[in-house]
């Protein structure tokens, strides 16, 4: 779900190429510097503000999260959330339709946006000497959008054929990260489809455009964090002047989005007129967010699915030849951190047309069925180097976009964006029997949602 235009795609796929070739320090290094440099504080009128220094290179990123997501986006207005994320770049009070594109970009920067469950994010990185100009930016399109027909009509328009592009007409389009949640959760908020029905679409109004602005994108419901070379006391003296006096908004109750309990497997069967080869995934509903037991489904993430040493990629892959690929994990349009409702733990697989669902099945089980007995204090320690190892390449790449991220995330949802330097110390409280007693909770039939992909492509190609 991103933004604006192929090319800021592509740009920002460059940043994070960079990133993830940032260069590996010891383990004595990374340890120190996974201590991340965290000031946080409130403006008078809500906006929560979290700097964090980091003069590894001249630039700086810029990052506003809104505590608005698709999960609680208006009731048929379905991929409201991720059209309202469109008209951001549509104009504001003092720049133009797609000058704050071209401001960025002028400036040597690059740019994007995304919507997610919880959140809808904006972000900036540009030379650190730009950092005002980016503030004054950001402010001037939470103040107030340019909010027209045409540009309505213009993102409409934009949004529908990006859901025709990368789901409609898109083999396995939506399997699983957009079909599962509507598959395995009950409650509507957790069910919808949100990337948004085209007749939801054409639906939306001015009148909605102006209600979602209004109610959502005020300062006592967003998170602005400043990660990279900057300097601290000027950098508060602007962020008080462009977004100081932003007045605030009476927000709305929450709805009610908890999850009832899933009593009974559920399976599933979505047929794909453009798949040539049957594909499965399997999700699990999480413990409570912060829990001992969801530091333990993180871990049991690792063991299970992450690397080509997991478990289930074992079987699968190598002693059973049934897929090229085991891929999964906790939160597929994120991470384990920067959500706040109910969220699901999946993966997924292709296979060949000679394998059966029970061959999967089979092998699966008997790894879900072992599974008690590989844990050990071994192998929990194990999953944490490798949890710890994803912390640093996002929390210590070279331009801050995990950083912020997760600063964002935790001042949203927690309030207390210093959990960033705590969460090693988090899953290293789990023991071998706090992950047993998720395993017998969690990893169970009962919990468990079964969606499997009929490849009509390949039936068809048998009946020419």
């Amino acid at each position: 779900m991103k933004t604006t235009s192929k090319k800021l795609f592509f740009l920002v796929l460059a940043v994070l190429a960079l990133i993830s070739c940032a260069d590996k320090k010891d383990e004595k290094e990374e340890t120190a510097q996974f201590k991340v440099p965290v000031e946080y504080y409130k403006l008078d009128n809500g906006l929560k503000v979290i700097l964090s220094q980091d003069k590894t290179s001249p630039t700086v990123i810029i990052a506003v999260y809104y505590n608005i997501g698709f999960r609680i986006e208006p009731k048929e207005r379905t991929g409201f959330a991720h059209l309202f994320e469109h008209m951001m770049f549509q104009g504001s009070k003092n720049l133009g339709k797609m000058e704050f594109v071209k401001l960025i970009q002028q400036n040597g920067g690059v740019l994007n946006g995304s919507t997610r469950f919880d959140f809808t994010n904006y972000f900036e990185i540009v030379p650190s000497h730009k950092l005002e100009t980016m503030l004054w930016a950001e402010a001037d399109r939470m103040r107030g959008l340019d909010i027209t027909q045409e540009n309505l009509t213009n993102q409409q328009g934009v949004v529908k054929n990006e859901v025709k592009v990368n789901v409609l007409n898109q083999p396995y389009g939506g399997f699983p990260w957009l079909d599962m949640p509507q598959y395995a959760n009950s409650n509507w908020y957790n069910a919808h489809n949100f990337y948004g029905d085209l007749e939801d679409l054409d639906a939306a109004n001015l009148e909605d455009v102006a209600s979602f602005f209004k109610t959502y994108y005020s300062p006592n419901n967003a998170a602005l964090s400043i990660v990279g070379d900057f300097e601290t006391a000027e950098t508060k003296e602007w962020i008080q002047k462009y977004f100081g006096n932003i007045p605030s908004v009476k927000l709305p109750p929450q709805p009610d989005i908890t999850e009832p309990k899933q009593e009974k497997e559920k399976v599933f069967v979505k047929n794909d007129s453009l798949a040539n080869k049957p594909a499965i995934a399997l999700a699990y509903h999480m413990p409570e967010r912060n829990s001992p037991e969801y530091y333990a489904m993180g871990l049991l993430d690792q063991i299970l699915v992450q690397g080509d040493n997991s478990l289930l990629a074992q079987k699968l892959e190598k002693d059973k030849g049934y897929t090229s690929g085991v891929s999964g994990g906790i939160n597929y349009l994120g991470n384990m951190f920067n959500y706040k409702g109910p969220m699901l733990w999946m993966y997924n697989l292709t296979y060949d047309n000679e394998t059966s669902q029970d061959d999967i099945l089979m092998a699966i089980d008997e790894v879900m069925n072992g599974l008690k007995a590989e844990i050990t204090q071994e192998t929990i320690d194990k999953a944490i180097i490798k949890i710890r190892s994803q912390l640093y390449d996002d929390i210590g790449g070279t331009f801050g976009l995990g950083r912020a991220d997760l600063l964002c995330s935790f001042a949203l949802f927690d309030d207390n964006p210093e959990r960033i330097n705590t969460l090693e110390d988090e899953f290293k409280k789990i023991t071998p029997e706090i992950v047993k007693k998720t395993i017998d909770e969690y990893l169970v039939d009962t919990n468990r949602t079964i969606l499997t992909v009929n490849p009509l492509l390949a039936d068809n190609e048998k009946t020419q």
